[in-house]
This record gives structure tokens, sequence and C-alpha cells, in this order.
């Protein structure tokens, strides 16, 4: 046994037993992750369910089961129920009712003692509105034109709908948002003129025309855009709920109708992808709980981008300084400590640095010098996407620093010396010679920055991160990538959907999804730069030997 623990196995066995665990535990939160969030966008049966409560009253409830759990009898002992004496658990159901003008809560929990009867109707109906949330019932009529028409219109009038819906949104984000835009900027160019008093009679009769001929447009597209919603207002469906009521919903406000009872496994599982497209490509609805998460999938890809464009070169050119110029003295030491002090500072920190100095001090002076005319209105005197980037590059630069110094350290010095002597000065020996030797270590630091950022959440609610955010920062008005925007990120929005709903059970399964692409989105970003890392390790194998 003595020789057994000098011969060092007992360490070999430990860790292996250590990385063994850690891999079954992430293996293990991933496939809890990607079940629960998963499952959000399976379709669900939908139920019927006869009810008689303990006065003897009977009535009907209409939704989809999504959740069931046990609760011992002893918590039941209020109601008064009459149970059989050996049984010591009852089974309660959470059912997601919708219906939301008709009911106050989206979700209500049902005892199974007081459940007569379920059912699975074939014709009962979910419609999924751009608000109020889904409808659960039974379609009594399809109104088109004033008279009614078979139900088994829908799929035609649905897509309908959806082309007018599609040149709707083209027109208020593209053609129309254009034209606004163009108009605010011919308004603050005639008060930039007016301030510097140069706003001469010929200029302001060509600003004018300008502004007439964009109005003129506008006219025409706004007569364009009522046409459309006439075209898709004037069409409704009746719909029979569980109380019986009778609700009209117009199709405007309908984006699917599935009888999700008839479905198969075939079109349940294309119904499922075709969800999970749905939830990458739209815009969220109804407080985040609904919809997709595309701007805060752009918001987020495009954030890192260029934090990594930023904190790149900055931590490279320390590093640089550091091993390769600064003198081994009390200032270096100095900075040394500074440099691995500064990776153990709290996130929020960085915020508050970030909204004191960007935002108010570099954002302020620049409004001062080149947007006086936007003023009192902010333009980067405000929380935008390029401070967040920046705020972010300085939360991982010590990162970048650190990788990139031990890069150059494990260099050895007879390459340095072998260059300098065959001629080449130091400035030709850095960027030949110990720059692309060290660059694995470079994009080691990247990467190690690259998932810390992504995930960081804290400082970005004090320097540009919002809820909800209407425009994008890239779009097609010049100069096309506007960094001053406001901009939505994966990590907040699963803090805001998971915290912040008014309905935390709907968002439940939300949150799951989210977190899953957000995981799914640093992998792929650190398996871009492990695969770039990878190359220039081969690529320069040689070299380095």
């Amino acid at each position: 046994m003595n020789k057994w623990f000098k011969s060092g196995s007992p360490w070999i066995w430990l860790s292996a037993g250590g990385v063994s665990i850690s891999l079954i535990s992430v293996l293990g939160l991933l496939w809890l992750i990607a079940s629960r969030g998963l499952s959000y966008f399976w379709p669900s049966e939908l139920y019927q369910f006869d009810l008689i409560d303990k006065h003897g009253a009977k009535s009907v409830v209409i939704g989809e089961i999504y959740n069931r759990e046990e609760i011992p009898v002893s918590q039941l002992a209020h109601l008064n129920l009459v149970l059989d004496p050996e049984q010591e658990v009852l089974e309660r159901l959470l059912i997601k009712t919708g219906n939301r003008e008709l009911v106050s809560l989206d979700f209500r929990w049902l005892l199974s003692h007081y459940i007569q009867k379920t059912q699975t109707p074939k014709d009962l109906v979910s419609v999924e509105r751009r608000t109020n949330g889904n409808f659960y019932g039974y379609i009594e009529s399809v109104v088109v034109d004033g008279n009614e028409v078979d139900s088994n219109q829908l799929d035609k009038l649905l897509t309908r709908v959806d082309n007018f819906q599609d040149k709707i949104d083209e027109l208020q984000k593209s053609d129309i948002g254009a034209i606004n835009y163009q108009l605010e900027r011919l308004r603050l160019k005639t008060r930039k003129y007016k301030f510097q008093d140069k706003l001469t009679a010929e200029l302001k009769a060509q600003i004018d025309s300008e502004v007439a001929t964009l109005n003129q447009s506008y006219i025409i597209l706004e007569q364009e855009l009522m046409g459309y919603r006439q075209a898709i207002s004037r069409d409704h469906i009746v719909m029979r709920a569980m109380d019986g009521q009778l609700v009209t919903i117009n199709f405007e406000y309908i984006l699917k109708v599935t009888f999700n009872n008839q479905l198969s496994i075939v079109e349940k599982t294309a119904m499922f992808f075709s969800q999970i497209g749905y939830f990458l490509i739209e815009d969220p609805r109804e407080a985040n709980t609904e919809g997709g998460v595309f701007p805060a999938i752009f918001g987020t890809v495009l954030m890192v981008l260029l934090m990594t464009v930023i904190v790149s070169p900055l931590g490279v050119v320390a590093a640089i300084y550091l091993h390769e110029y600064a003198g081994k003295n009390a200032f270096t030491k100095l900075l040394r400590i500074s440099v691995i002090n500064l990776a153990g500072v709290p996130s929020i920190v960085y915020g508050v640095f970030g909204l004191g100095f960007f935002v108010y001090m570099v954002g302020g002076s620049l409004d001062q010098l080149f947007y006086s005319e936007n003023l009192p209105s902010p333009t980067f005197g405000t929380p935008g996407v390029l401070w967040s980037s920046l705020t972010l590059a300085i939360l991982t630069l010590p990162v970048v620093i650190v990788s990139t110094e031990e890069g150059l350290s494990r260099i050895p010095s007879e390459m340095r010396f072998g260059s300098l002597a065959l001629g080449a000065t130091k400035a030709e020996t850095l960027w030949r010679i110990i720059l692309p030797i060290a660059s694995p270590a470079i994009m080691t630091g990247i990467i190690l920055a690259i998932a810390r950022a992504a995930g960081e959440v804290a400082p970005l609610m004090l320097v540009g991160v919002v809820k909800m955010a209407p425009n994008l920062p890239l779009d097609g008005n010049f100069p096309y990538l506007h960094l001053d925007r406001k901009f939505m990120h994966l990590g907040f929005h699963i803090y805001d959907v998971g915290f912040q709903s008014p309905n935390v059970e709907a968002a439940r399964p939300l949150v799951f999804a989210t977190a899953l692409l957000l995981v799914t989105i640093i992998v792929t970003l650190n398996m871009t730069a492990v695969s770039i890392r990878n190359r220039l390790r081969e690529k320069y194998k040689m070299l380095e030997h």
C-alpha cells in the first residue's frame, strides 16, 4: 500500500475521478436545460376537463397540461374533501387556459378529485395571437367579407394574412422607417445651420423641397399601409370558449391556428422544428414572454464581436510592452499587480466605471462637439452598444494580457537573438517571428474573453442593454451600423423573463429555451476561435521547433 501511494497512482485516479464528476455534472446541466427548453416548442395535447366542485356546481376547463404534482392530503384538510382513508397523496394539474379576455390568469391548478371527466376532442383549437396570448376553444364560424365560409379555408386565409402582414412590416420598418429617419436628419440639419448662423434662404429652400418630397412619399406609403390593414381586418373567426361564450377574433391578430389533437407524430415533429425557427428569427411579444429572440441574438453576437475587435489589439500591445520592452523595475511590477488585480474586480464595478467615464464623460463630450443640434437629447451621451463593448473590453483585458504574455514567455530567447544576429530589427523580429509563434496563446486569451463577455449581464444593465429595443443597431440607414443605439442581450433576456415577467409560469419554459440558445452561441463562438487557434498552431509548429 505504501509503495502504491508513493507511485502517485492514487493522485492520478483522484484527478481522473474529479474530471469525470465535473464532466458528468456539465453534461447533466446541459441535458436539463435542453430537455426543459426544447419541450417548449413541442405541440401539446389540448384537454377538456369536466369539473364538479364540492357544492355540486359543474364547469368546463380547456387548455394544455403544463405540470403535474402530488401533494399530501394533510395539506388539503381545509377543503374538507371526502377521500379514501388510505389515500395519502392527491394529484393536481397545472393547466394553461389562455383566453385572457375571459380569465384573469393564464394558468390554474386543478385537483384530480374535482375532475369528473377528461377528454381530448379532435376539434379543439389552439389560436396563437399577436396579443392576449393563446385562445383555446372550438371554431363556431369563419367570416370573410361578411359571409360565413367553410373552416377548411383557414389555411388559405392565414397564408393571405401572413403575406399582408409581411408587406406591412416591410413598409413600417424599411420604407416608412427610412423616410422618418431622413426627415429627422433634415430637421437636425436645419437646427444645426441655425445654431451656426449658416441657414441661407437658398439652403432652407433646398431642405424644404427635400422635406416636401419625403412627405409626399410618406403619404403614398401610408395609404398603401392602410389598404393592407383594411384588407386583413375585414375577416374574423368566431370561437366558443370553455364557458360557452362566443369570442370574435380578427384575422389581423391571428398568427397560427392548429388542431393539436389531430396532428400525427410527423406533423408534430415538423411543427416542432418550425417553432424553433420562428423562435430564432422573430421579435419578442407580450413583455418578452412570447414570440422570438432575434434582436437579443443579434445584440449579443454584435456586442461580443465589437468587444473582441477592441480588446485583441489592446491586450496584445500591452502584453508586448510588458514582456518585450518594459524594464524589470518597480513600475513594471506595479503594472503586473494591477493587471492581476483587475481580473478580480466585480463586473458591476466595471459597469459603474463605464457609465461614469464612457457614457457621461466621453459620450457627453462627443455630443457637445459633434451633435450639439441634438441636445438636450443625447446621442452618444447615453448607454449604447459601443459603450457596452468598451466596458466589456476593459473587463476582459487582463485575461488577454496574461495569456499573451504567457505565450511570449514560452518562446526561447535564442530565437530572438538569432533573428537579431541575422540583421532583423526588434520590430521585424516581433512581427515575423515572435507574434506568429505566440498567436495560439493570443487566441486562447481571446477565447477566454469571449466566454466571459458573452455571459456577463450586470455591467450591461448600466451601459446599454434594455428590455426591448425596437430598432436593431444595424439597418439600411446611413451610417448603417448605429453604435449609439441600445440593444437586447440574451443574458438580460433570461433575467427579465425569469424574474421580471408578470406571468412566471408561462415564462419558465422560455427561460430554459433562451439559456440553451445562449450556451449554444457561446460554444459556437468558442469553437470557431479554437479552430482558428489550432490552425495557427499547426501552421507555426515547425517554426516554433
